[in-house]
């Protein structure tokens, strides 16, 4: 079983954002690590081959500096790894899902592709749908549990209010893990030494023929969140704690 598995290089969620121009952030001392999502499809994948034998590929799209994250993946038990080559710190859904159809396309078919249900930088939630449909392949997104039974695979999905819904596809197919469909494995010292000398096949973004990437969606601004306020305590009894959050909302925030 040949498993291709998406990781994508991002901040870490605790870190501190500062932007740099309009259209960038300063991301020379920031702390990088692979998207949490993804990290559920890479234990996943590395399970089901350590099962039943094959390859698990690491497929990214992004800087040199996420060599250090395809390492960390690498040594949670995926094979070897293919990174994207690109400058920018962002790239639109469409252009990353082509991209990645071109590698995998050239690398040879996998039997699945495992993706995290989205990314905590951008949160688009669309990459995973562009790849399928590119590749022609079906796809459910949020996966909390998979059973693979010969070329079929059963994946359950939570579709909120506590509901589930499972769904049959063929082989090969794309996943989105979430939380909960396993626990990602933290690698052991011999495993971390072992992935230094794992393969990783540096690709310029440029080499794909993909030209047409400013026509796509691109970022105009990026602005930062404004600060909040003090909060404003209201006394009394109900009636004019109602009263007065009705005036503030009327005539201060003007949201009535």
């Amino acid at each position: 079983m040949k498993i291709y598995v998406c990781v994508k290089h991002v901040p870490d969620t605790a870190a501190s954002i500062k932007l740099s121009g309009d259209t960038g952030f300063e991301d020379s001392e920031i702390k990088f690590v692979a998207n949490p999502y993804d990290e559920y499809g890479l234990e996943e994948a590395v399970t089901l081959v350590e099962n039943q034998g094959g390859e698990v590929v690491i497929v990214t799209v992004g800087k040199e500096a996420a060599t250090t994250t395809i390492r960390s993946a690498l040594a949670m038990g995926a094979h070897r790894a293919i990174l994207v080559k690109i400058d920018s710190q962002f790239l639109d859904s469409s252009v990353t899902a082509r991209a990645l159809k071109a590698v995998m396309e050239e690398d040879g078919l996998a039997d699945m592709i495992f993706t995290g249900k989205g990314s905590v930088d951008t949160e688009s939630f669309q990459t995973q749908y562009r790849l399928a449909g590119y590749l022609g392949l079906s796809v459910v997104n949020e996966v909390s549990s998979l059973t693979i039974d010969g070329d079929k695979a059963i994946a359950e999905r939570e579709t909120g209010g506590g509901e589930k819904q499972v769904i049959e596809m063929s082989l090969p197919c794309v996943i989105g893990a979430t939380k909960g469909l396993n626990e990602p494995r933290y690698p052991k010292f011999p495993d971390i030494m072992k992935a230094k000398k794992k393969e990783i096949k540096e690709i310029d973004f440029a080499s794909l023929g993909i030209d047409d990437v400013n026509k796509i969606v691109g970022i105009e601004k990026l602005e930062p969140v404004p600060e909040r306020s003090g909060a404003t305590m209201l006394e009394g009894s109900v009636d004019v704690q109602v009263t007065e959050l009705v005036r503030i909302l009327k005539e201060d925030e003007k949201v009535l």
